[in-house]
């Protein structure tokens, strides 16, 4: 595990999947990330790459061959990542494409995932190089999962979600047995901003989103005010989620998207899939912001 620090907040990054597991103030040592119960949901924030979500029958097709991918592809419990570079304020993490790589995912890449902590926020800035001499499809996106309620003294129900922007805007479900987008809809906002966290909000599954017009979302607490913020212009696609039993919440900013149950399964045409042509670059990032009100 390898940590960064300054005077208001100290994170940690494990080397396996480069997932970030910790975010806690300086002062008063408050931790602001779920803590994986394992009985539970055993993860802190897994990085998505080169999938979001399920693909139908965990398969896709590429130029007529047929490919086996995990659930949010191969980068959460990897431990063949390396600690590319290190310094004050930032570490960034590399995993290369190799022989078994290119049995499940066609494409010569390298995929680089940086942490910086300025002053109280963390960015999160994901950059993808294709190697190849063809185009390169791929999905990505964050999973944190943020500890809820954060004080003792607090319950879930205080809690709720801020958006940036008022909204008018549906999610999509997702059909339980298969984990794939089904083609209905349940109507989340109107004319509004917030949504109350409870538990059984979750109990078909994350709330997903993809016209939201909010770059923004903020968690409260109706105790201490809010406690921290994700921004995540570069990215489209937004997913909610927790276990209906979990204390925290996951605010997931995608690009990409989990396969729909009509899917045909070619991965050119998979929803959402970016492409990047051959020895280009391709970079994005969100950042965390936790309230100084909680810092000082």
């Amino acid at each position: 595990m390898l940590t960064l620090e300054n005077e208001k907040l100290k994170i940690a990054i494990k080397k396996r999947g480069a997932e970030l597991c910790k975010i806690t103030s300086v002062k008063d040592e408050i931790d602001f990330m779920w803590h994986a119960n394992p009985e539970i949901w055993g993860s802190y924030a897994p990085n998505l790459f080169p999938i979001i979500g399920a693909l139908k029958d965990g398969t896709y097709f590429f130029e007529n061959k047929k490919y086996t991918l995990p659930k949010h592809g191969f980068i959460r419990n990897n431990d063949t990542l390396v600690l590319e570079e290190q310094n004050q304020d930032s570490l960034t993490f590399r995993l290369s494409y190799d022989k078994d790589s290119l049995k499940i995912y066609p494409f010569k890449f390298d995929f680089f995932i940086t942490y910086q902590l300025i002053d109280h926020t963390i960015t999160i800035t994901h950059t993808i190089k294709n190697h190849d001499d063809k185009t390169m499809y791929f999905s990505l996106g964050g999973h944190p999962a943020f500890k809820c309620p954060v004080y003792n003294n607090e319950t879930y129900n205080d809690y709720y979600l801020e958006f940036e922007c008022i909204e008018n805007s549906e999610m999509h479900l997702i059909n339980m047995e298969n984990g794939l987008i089904s083609n209905k809809t349940r109507t989340v906002f109107k004319n509004s901003n917030i949504l109350n966290l409870k538990h059984d909000l979750f109990n078909d599954d994350a709330l997903i989103f993809k016209d939201l017009k909010s770059k923004k979302v903020t968690l409260n607490s109706t105790l201490y005010g809010p406690v921290l913020t994700v921004s995540y212009k570069d990215f489209p696609y937004l997913g909610i989620w927790a276990k209906p039993n979990g204390n925290y919440v996951c605010i997931e900013p995608w690009l990409g998207i989990t396969d729909s149950e009509s899917t045909n399964q070619n991965l050119k045409e998979k929803e959402g899939i970016l492409t990047l042509m051959p020895q280009q670059t391709f970079k994005v990032s969100y950042s965390i912001e936790i309230h100084d009100r909680h810092l000082a």
